[in-house]
């Protein structure tokens, strides 16, 4: 199953700039957290490289600074094995994202945020 379709469509559709990169951000972002997450995560070693290409790229992407701060705690997050942690930063991000993203992104990145309730 690909997960947040609607976060990929939303990039696809916004045009170059602010909105489209936030939204690819945050699929990026996303896809960092799943991996940190999921039943059986990613070895810390693999998450911390990842988090610090994604930092690298991160850097190198036109996001606005309010969002920049929470993109960046999510994906340092992700290097740590503090699932509650994980899921204020998502929140973190859902709010400061949340006018460059639509309903349907808001609510995959929200139950994204709720599964890292969860056991």
């Amino acid at each position: 199953m690909f997960r947040f379709r609607a976060l990929s469509a939303l990039a696809g559709r916004r045009p170059l700039g602010g909105d489209r990169e936030v939204a690819v951000a945050a699929f990026v972002a996303a896809r960092l957290v799943v991996g940190a997450s999921m039943a059986d995560p990613l070895p810390a070693e693999v998450r911390v490289a990842r988090a610090a290409g994604a930092r690298a790229w991160l850097a190198a992407v036109a996001v606005p600074a309010l969002t920049r701060g929470p993109l960046v705690r999510v994906i340092e997050a992700t290097g740590r094995d503090d699932r509650r942690a994980l899921g204020a930063a998502v929140r973190a991000l859902i709010d400061a994202a949340g006018r460059c993203l639509d309903a349907l992104a808001r609510r995959e990145l929200d139950t994204l945020a709720q599964e890292l309730d969860g056991p």
